[in-house]
């Protein structure tokens, strides 16, 4: 049996997943969250297989989930289910440790498949998204990203510093930096392209 746990924010698709993973004899589903934090506390627990999760969700995402789960060395795998066909996103799911990232508009019986396929050690990755996965490769550092995401989220500089543990000046440098790499104006171009690219 592979005991599958489900992270996904949004409660009419996680309901969903368990509803269509429950009608495969040879999975079993052993618990859901709506946050990734929520994932990662029970993940520690109930020790599953598999990790179905989102990438965006509150708290903590699906990649900072798979960060987490790779680091604490447990035999847990992670399967990336997601609405975004980004290649940006497919390279940092897979620099993350996860074996697998499926699109949401994925044939039902496929994502069943790729759950039996990462369970026996291989991996599930739509193949023309990893191909163009590495055809462009994320500039900004893991501290620029960061710091990015929370600016385009309409955090101040001054917030963004206190949150980070950093100084104003720092901040800066890193939206600075972000803004000349991306070869933009201002810190929300920077953002809305770091977003269309996966990179955030």
């Amino acid at each position: 049996m592979i005991r599958v746990y489900l992270a996904e924010d949004q409660s009419m698709v996680r309901g969903a997943l368990a509803a269509l993973l429950s009608l495969e004899s040879d999975i079993e589903v052993v618990g859901s969250a709506g946050d990734g934090e929520e994932a990662w506390q029970k993940i520690r627990l109930l020790r599953p297989d598999i990790a179905l999760t989102d990438i965006e969700m509150p708290k903590l995402t699906g990649l900072e989930l798979a960060q987490r789960i790779r680091d604490s060395a447990m035999p847990c795998k992670v399967v990336i289910l997601t609405t975004f066909a980004r290649p940006g996103y497919l390279r940092r799911a897979l620099e993350s440790g996860a074996s697998g990232y499926l699109l949401k508009d994925s044939p039902a019986e496929k994502l069943a498949d790729a759950l039996r396929k990462v369970h026996r050690g291989g991996r599930a990755v739509d193949p023309e998204l990893a191909v163009d996965a590495w055809s462009e490769s994320d500039p900004l550092s893991d501290r620029e990203r960061q710091v990015l995401r929370l600016a385009g989220e309409g955090m101040p500089a001054n917030d963004i510093a206190e949150k980070l543990g950093l100084t104003h000046g720092t901040v800066r440098n890193y939206l600075s930096e972000a803004i000349g790499k991306l070869g933009v104006e201002n810190r929300i171009e920077a953002y809305r392209i770091a977003r269309q690219k996966g990179w955030l």
